[in-house]
């Protein structure tokens, strides 16, 4: 690579990790759009989320396993154009099915960051390596911060179908940019090997059958027939998806890998906080938008609504950029308790306050500071446990572990408000502090863990220094 294209490779994949966070917020906000833009009803109207989660579920892994391989440029492109084709078709709809199948292309933007990553450990300086990773993690975050007040701004002066063709365009704008500044040709340092099809067969299934229960679960109750059955096909296939995994000298995901210490803690948290941050984002967005009259609704249009969730943008670049400058002090490991912690305070602030809009404001800023550590520290402690052909593989299942985390967490809001729902249908006070509560007590429980953690290792490796002999 020359120098120019060299010091335009990381803008360019950042450009490319926030194109995803922009397809990603086209989402929460549009439910009620939709609903009445096809004469459907809400809960109708909300697998626009959850196909587009399913369809992100299933491809991240494929796809973190392929960016290992030796076409990176390529299969970075050609998910931006089914990203592209998503979006176009979801704007262009004339019916509800056919924007489904959009959104379902959508869900490709899912696997773009694990690709990114992956170029990132390949192309640039090794002594840049983890900052570029940290930065490309907490884009999607960032990005999402960003999404959301546009989405609010296009559907609220013009109408849903303006926010997805500027989705598109920002997909093309990316694709064009991408195509010129990433090198050409097959990775020559990648090894080539058989793809693991029976792997991908059975984890697509399971994992399916999973996030379809947990997100459906609230809706067709947990105790119905068709929950139970997608539980248990879920935990059947799953368990033959690892035996078979176990076997093979190259699998969809090496789990061997995901068993070494930075790497398991990095998957738990990638659970609890993505729970955590999502009962908050979604459920600061539901309080933004009600009636006064429910006795916790902010009563902002749709216009203004996005900016509700704007501080956490600010906040996790913030978070990134000192990050950066900690790291090589104190050791990125420690960032993520550190930012388990700050989330700890958050969702603690969200609960305790959550009736003025400057206290959502206060709240989503500290979250995304919390975020943006947490997420810096993950793929940075994944990529310096694991060999670089395994890559793409560990911090695309990490992803996923984000996505299940990010289902639990919508399932858990969904669940209390529709048990603590008015006779209007509405969520009521309870509701809300309820959910606030479960956030925080995730956010507590996990950092005090991480902390524990933390010391723990660090007794153990004071202890086991070699004495110093004069």
């Amino acid at each position: 690579m020359n120098q120019t294209r060299q010091k335009a490779l990381l803008p360019t994949l950042v450009f490319a990790a926030l194109a995803t966070a922009i397809v990603s917020s086209l989402g929460m906000l549009l439910v009620p759009s939709i609903s009445s833009q096809f004469n459907v009803d809400v809960a109708t109207a909300q697998w626009m989320l959850t196909v587009n989660l399913l369809a992100g579920a299933i491809a991240t892994p494929i796809l973190g396993r392929l960016s290992d391989g030796p076409h990176k440029k390529r299969l970075l492109m050609v998910s931006l154009g089914i990203m592209f084709v998503g979006s176009v078709l979801a704007a262009a709809a004339p019916n509800f099915p056919l924007f489904l199948t959009g959104r379902a292309l959508q869900g490709l933007s899912y696997g773009i960051v694990p690709i990114t990553i992956s170029i990132a450990r390949r192309y640039i300086e090794q002594s840049k390596v983890q900052p570029a990773i940290s930065s490309l993690s907490v884009t999607v975050s960032s990005g999402i911060g960003i999404g959301y007040p546009l989405t609010g701004i296009i559907a609220g002066l013009f109408d849903y179908s303006f926010a997805f063709w500027f989705g598109a365009l920002f997909v093309l704008a990316t694709i064009i940019v991408v195509w010129k500044v990433l090198p050409s040709g097959p990775d020559t340092q990648a090894a080539s090997h058989r793809f693991d099809y029976l792997g991908t067969v059975l984890l697509a299934i399971g994992l399916g059958s999973l996030l379809l229960a947990i997100s459906e679960g609230p809706k067709w109750g947990w105790g119905s027939l068709p929950i139970l059955v997608l539980l248990v096909v879920a935990a059947v296939i799953l368990a033959v998806w690892v035996l078979v995994e176990n076997k093979l000298d190259h699998p969809l995901i090496n789990l061997r890998t995901l068993k070494q210490g930075d790497v398991l803690l990095a998957n738990i948290s990638a659970i609890a906080l993505g729970a955590a941050l999502y009962i908050g984002m979604s459920v600061a967005s539901l309080v933004a938008q009600a009636e006064e009259s429910t006795g916790y609704g902010l009563s902002l249009p749709v216009l203004w609504a996005g900016f509700v969730i704007f501080p956490l943008s600010v906040g996790s670049f913030t978070a990134n950029r000192v990050v950066r400058v900690l790291a090589k002090k104190v050791g990125i490991q420690i960032m993520l308790p550190i930012g388990a912690i700050i989330m700890s305070l958050a969702g603690t602030l969200l609960w305790l306050l959550h009736s003025q809009l400057w206290e959502i404001l206060l709240s989503m800023l500290v979250f995304g500071l919390g975020m943006g550590a947490s997420y810096a520290a993950m793929p940075a402690l994944i990529a310096r446990s694991v060999a670089i052909q395994e890559l793409g593989s560990s911090v695309s299942f990490n992803q996923v572990l984000r996505t299940v985390g990010s289902s639990f967490g919508t399932a858990i809001s969904a669940a209390i408000i529709a048990t603590h729902a008015g006779s209007n249908g509405a969520a009521t006070p309870a509701g809300i502090n309820m959910t606030f509560m479960i956030g925080a007590i995730l956010c507590i429980v996990l950092g005090v863990a991480l902390v524990v953690h933390s010391i723990i290792r660090a007794s153990k490796a004071t202890y086991s220094a070699p004495l110093r002999v004069d």
